[in-house]
């Protein structure tokens, strides 16, 4: 969430911002009159308080020195009737407040430039050398012709949008996952976590998923249908990513300076609804209600994110120079970025099959955005009061989607998949993944 204060000392800032984003700053349309009714009835609330508190020792003095007390009781009877009718006041002008910043995003940071649609991304750098392959396939076919993916399959067992892998597939997906593990935690200083593959509403509150989002997940029914605006804690929905119960590990915590930053790195099965994507990447294994990634989440001091967020997404390409997959750096435009970030970096990897570079890390600094929703405090060493700290997360990878990318950019002539020097120890020594009879 945005500061309260800061929202009312920079109304068209942030009106200015919002419509960078796309966003109609009407959310904000009556946000200064329920402010200025929220601080009258608070100041109001105030006076009165201090008026009653003065009677009642008046009614007391009155009562031991043996006077008629009468006239000042009847006005505290009076004074407590407003008093209740002033806090409910002051309550639900704050409850209008907190609904209005609850629905608004992040704003974008300064340098982050202004655009409508991913168009106007900017492209930072690219790292490799795109491979010449004659007549490149996408995945769907390799994989199907290999005998490690079949979508058929897993459309009879759960619908559209699943895929089983088979043999080699199968210890490929597991390789990459296990290669990445190590990288971060030996090599980068990640402490590898893993949580919980269900959440609460109150963790995908924090992180920025609910409400808005809700259409996006999975919610499970145990504990009946979720309703708008109750965040419950003992109900369940499946993750859409490890950002979300890993970002809420210290949620409601204040931790010390000096623990400052952490790096978690957890790999989990990811799950979304994919709502509102129909038609779009239907073939193949890019867009699941169901896959696999490992994911790298950090907590710094305010002062520290900027530089964090850089090292977070060199951590990401990382992977894909081991792996001598090409990959671009695309810094998001305003119109294209999420919720909740305040600035994001799309590493993109090369896809021959499909002659395009796609999404395979969004790497996004969120400041104190999803701090102050999850209340994520720390403690400076010289102060006297805790205050937000800064958040950010980004895949290290999507393993689905490096597994694509592996396939398409290491593709033979034959059809077999040539194994990335890196993984071979992770294939049991397996140089070359050849086509294979799968049942016997």
């Amino acid at each position: 969430m945005i500061d309260l204060a800061y929202v009312r000392a920079n109304l068209p800032v942030v009106e200015a911002k919002l419509r960078a984003r796309g966003v109609d700053p009407a959310l904000l349309a009556n946000f200064a009159a329920i402010d200025q009714e929220r601080r009258e009835a608070i100041t109001r609330l105030e006076t009165l308080k201090a008026q009653r508190n003065q009677l009642t020792a008046e009614i007391a003095k009155l009562r031991k020195a043996g006077h008629d007390a009468t006239a000042p009781t009847e006005e505290t009877r009076t004074l407590k009737s407003e008093l209740e009718a002033l806090e409910t006041h002051a309550a639900t002008s704050d409850q209008k407040l907190q609904e209005i910043l609850q629905a608004l995003p992040n704003l974008p940071a300064d340098d982050v430039p202004t655009g409508a649609s991913a168009e106007e991304n900017v492209e930072v750098h690219r790292w490799g050398t795109i491979p010449e392959i004659a007549n490149p396939k996408p995945h769907w076919e390799l994989g199907e012709h290999l005998g490690i993916l079949d979508f058929d399959r897993a459309a009879k067992i759960s619908g559209s949008r699943f895929v089983v892998q088979f043999g080699q597939g199968a210890r490929l997906e597991r390789a990459l996952a296990n290669f990445m593990l190590d990288l971060h935690t030996r090599e980068h200083g990640y402490t590898e976590v893993q949580p919980p593959n269900m959440v609460n509403s109150k963790s995908l509150f924090g992180t920025g998923n609910l409400p808005k989002f809700a259409e996006d997940l999975f919610h499970c029914d145990d504990k009946g249908p979720y309703i708008p605006g109750q965040l419950q804690e003992n109900d369940h929905w499946l993750i859409p990513t490890a950002e979300v119960p890993v970002t809420n590990l210290f949620r409601d915590e204040t931790l010390d300076e000096v623990e400052l930053p952490i790096s978690f790195c957890a790999y989990s099965p990811c799950y979304r609804s994919e709502a509102g994507s129909y038609g779009r990447d239907v073939r193949g294994m890019i867009r699941q209600h169901q896959f696999q990634k490992v994911e790298l989440v950090k907590f710094a001091r305010p002062d520290d994110s900027e530089s964090q967020h850089e090292c977070l997404t060199r951590d990401a390409e990382r992977v894909l120079e081991l792996l001598g997959l090409p990959y671009r750096r695309m810094l998001l435009c305003s119109g294209d970025m999420g919720f909740s970030p305040a600035k994001t970096y799309d590493v993109e990897v090369w896809l021959p099959g499909q002659q395009l570079y796609r999404e395979i890390s969004s790497c996004s600094n969120y400041r104190d955005f999803q701090a102050r929703r999850a209340n994520i405090r720390y403690k400076p060493t010289q102060a006297k009061k805790s205050e937000f700290l800064h958040t950010l997360n980004g895949s290290g990878l999507a393993v689905g989607r490096t597994y694509v990318a592996v396939l398409e950019n290491y593709q033979q002539p034959d059809g077999s998949i040539r194994i990335p020097e890196v993984l071979v120890p992770y294939m049991n020594g397996e140089t070359v993944i050849t086509q294979r009879k799968v049942r016997t």
